[in-house]
């Protein structure tokens, strides 16, 4: 297993990801059709323009497949204050969850996160999400709620934040 720093031409890779992992990270908790409709196009062409950007991360497996990604930089909202960094996005195919590869993720956006003069950072999570014990497990305080819509369904974000990057 490798991480290193994604580049433009991972985007296909880093797409193929980001809608399996929807699929089965929010099945049963996103409705299906709007699950069933992600579109694998939609998310590279998203991942081309991000990819520049800097602090995306991809996870490969022996053979060079990406099987995970990572991404995250200054926080978006401005409403959370004394957290200055976000992890924007974290995915790993179903089948290599579980075997340290988040946690390498997110060391490698925390380390990008620390070249910005940053040293909190926050996450959100869906409540239903499974992954949200993964973020108390390294080291995450849950520090809000916040609703939010996705394909009609309204549903609970739960914020998390890190008061010091350098303790995860």
């Amino acid at each position: 297993m490798r991480v290193r720093e994604a580049i433009v031409s991972d985007a296909a890779g880093i797409a193929l990801v980001h809608v399996e992992s929807w699929r089965t990270t929010y099945k049963n908790i996103l409705p299906n059709k709007f699950l069933l409709n992600l579109s694998y196009k939609r998310r590279e062409l998203f991942w081309e323009t991000s990819i520049p950007e800097g602090n995306v991360f991809v996870a490969e497996n022996d053979e060079g497949k990406i099987v995970g990604f990572a991404s995250g930089g200054k926080e978006r909202s401005g409403h959370y204050e004394g957290f200055k960094g976000e992890l924007t996005s974290i995915y790993i195919l179903k089948e290599y969850q579980g075997i340290g590869i988040g946690k390498q993720l997110l060391k490698s956006v925390v380390r990008g996160i620390e070249k910005l003069g940053i040293n909190t950072m926050l996450v959100l999570v869906i409540e239903d999400n499974n992954s949200k014990s993964f973020y108390e497990a390294m080291g995450s305080k849950k520090i809000g709620v916040v609703e939010v819509e996705i394909a009609g369904k309204k549903l609970n974000e739960l914020i998390y934040g890190w008061d010091n990057i350098n303790d995860i």
